[in-house]
């Protein structure tokens, strides 16, 4: 095996340093197919983490799981003409089968609200039907033209949720609940601090009437959208003709959302927690919490090393902790150590002779580096000063994360500050939502209009209030950063 080598700093170079980390860390690698990857087992456990995180809260919110085709007839995405527009640069096209040309070709699928309201104007007939709530668990592919390993790939895992309901209110309700549930999963499972807001029209979905999206900011300060809520309208129920009979028998159209987060997830983890060693992950969505490396020199040495690392590991694993037991032979303690912190186990516990003989283990913390995150800790009640020791690391990262973010969001009086403030962080300005004003601002200071944070805004087009940048009529207070 090579040496453990380290990644390139980042404050040398954030965006090598983010490539580093995911390949060291062996979360993922790229595929012979410029744009996609191949997520690695630790990777792919990672994101089952945050699946099953997010899984269960659908669940409890009544949703159910469906599976949709992956090749969707373009006549499908050509009906609403907002929807294609928005991805026609993105489609992957079949238009050969079973070495045939087809009559019609086929779309891999981007998104599916298409096929999906052709089904949903199938399955839904009465009021009796709705609400209908489906979530599906799949790929996509969107042709990327600058590819980033999780954060831009032209293939994804995501789930994407569809949901048809007899009311806008309902329709509306279940869009911000929805957000509401991306952001209880960011700040208590990935410990990611997120501000919930409104996109803009130019940034909102294609073929939506409203986008929301969760806002994270990253390790360098830029933002990247984690996770997106839109209320479809009656849109897509009026193309595919989604009806319902209602209480008084007259036909309604039904209202439509639509939600994802997708495997982007696991590149915002890296970026929101991870420093110069390299990955910290939080102990809730790590897929070891604990590595427990065994240190021996003599056979004998070895044997009462292992069978009381044996002890320690039933015990934790009986307690539900997830473990794992670094067996490796032919490499140095210091290598083990340097690997499991590249790889951002939250809590390393080393067990030598001496932890033998007295019944204990010493743990390291991934989160605090040095002898301040060093602590014995006895073999009796362990499991309890583990879980313990996992919640204060959770809790730790996500004030660190939180204080990061915070120190770094600013409210912007002119039009010079904001300038001022991008790349350093995000400003915070009156904003007209117009696509002139948003594309000089790029075009100026390569910042993006974020969102409209519903905390600070209770009401849309404030009264006498100007946008900072242009001097129409503010649609309300908005966020503008680097992003991703």
């Amino acid at each position: 095996m090579a040496e453990n080598k380290g990644v390139t700093p980042q404050s040398e170079d954030y965006s090598r340093w983010y490539t580093d980390v995911v390949k060291m860390a062996d979360l993922a690698d790229n595929a012979p197919v410029r744009g996609c990857m191949i997520i690695k087992p630790y990777g792919y456990e990672l994101w089952e983490n945050i699946k099953t995180a997010l899984d269960i809260r659908f669940k409890a919110t009544g949703h159910r799981n469906a599976y949709f085709p992956l090749l969707i007839p373009m006549s499908f995405i050509e009906k609403e003409a907002e929807h294609v527009e928005g991805f026609a640069p993105e489609l992957a096209v079949v238009t050969h089968g079973g070495g045939k040309e087809l009559e019609e070709p086929l779309v891999i699928r981007p998104t599916s609200e298409t096929v999906i309201g052709h089904a949903f104007s199938d399955w839904i007939q009465s009021y009796r039907d709705l609400p209908l709530l489906i979530n599906q668990w799949a790929n996509v592919v969107r042709w990327e033209k600058r590819p980033r390993l999780f954060l831009r790939t032209t293939e994804f895992l995501w789930q994407e949720g569809h949901t048809a309901h007899a009311t806008e209110e309902e329709a509306r309700a279940e869009t911000l609940q929805m957000l509401d549930v991306y952001a209880d999963m960011a700040v208590n499972e990935c410990a990611i601090p997120v501000i919930k807001g409104l996109k803009s029209p130019q940034e909102k979905f294609a073929g939506a009437a409203e986008s929301y999206a969760i806002e994270a900011m990253m390790g360098n300060t830029w933002a990247l959208q984690s996770g997106t809520s839109h209320f479809l309208g009656q849109n897509f129920a009026k193309v595919f003709d989604i009806q319902y009979l209602d209480e008084d028998n007259e036909q309604q159209y039904a209202w439509t959302t639509s939600w994802g987060v997708s495997t982007r997830m696991v590149g915002g983890v890296v970026m929101a927690h991870g420093d110069d060693k390299g990955l910290r992950l939080p102990p809730r969505i790590a897929p070891y919490q604990v590595v427990i490396t065994p240190i021996w020199k003599s056979e004998e040495q070895r044997e009462a090393v292992f069978a009381f690392t044996e002890l320690v590991a039933d015990q934790l694993r009986d307690a539900g902790t997830r473990i794992h037991v670094d067996k490796r032979d032919g490499l140095s303690p210091g290598f083990k150590f340097n690997d499991w912190e590249m790889r951002g186990v939250p809590v390393r516990l080393e067990i030598g002779p001496r932890d033998v003989e007295g019944r204990s283990v010493m743990s390291a913390r991934r989160d605090v580096p040095g002898k301040e995150g060093k602590q014995v800790l006895p073999l009796e009640g362990l499991e309890m000063a583990i879980a313990e020791l996992l919640e204060n690391i959770q809790s730790s990262m996500l004030e660190a994360a939180t204080k990061f973010r915070d120190e770094r969001l600013h409210e912007c009086a002119t039009y010079d500050d904001l300038k001022k403030i991008v790349g350093k962080g995000w400003g915070l300005i009156w904003h007209c939502g117009t696509p002139e004003c948003e594309d000089r601002i790029k075009e100026e200071t390569k910042a993006t209009s974020r969102c409209f944070p519903l905390e600070a805004n209770e009401q849309w087009h404030p009264e006498g209030v100007q946008c900072t940048v242009c001097g129409k009529p503010a649609f309300g207070r908005a966020y503008f950063a680097r992003a991703y």
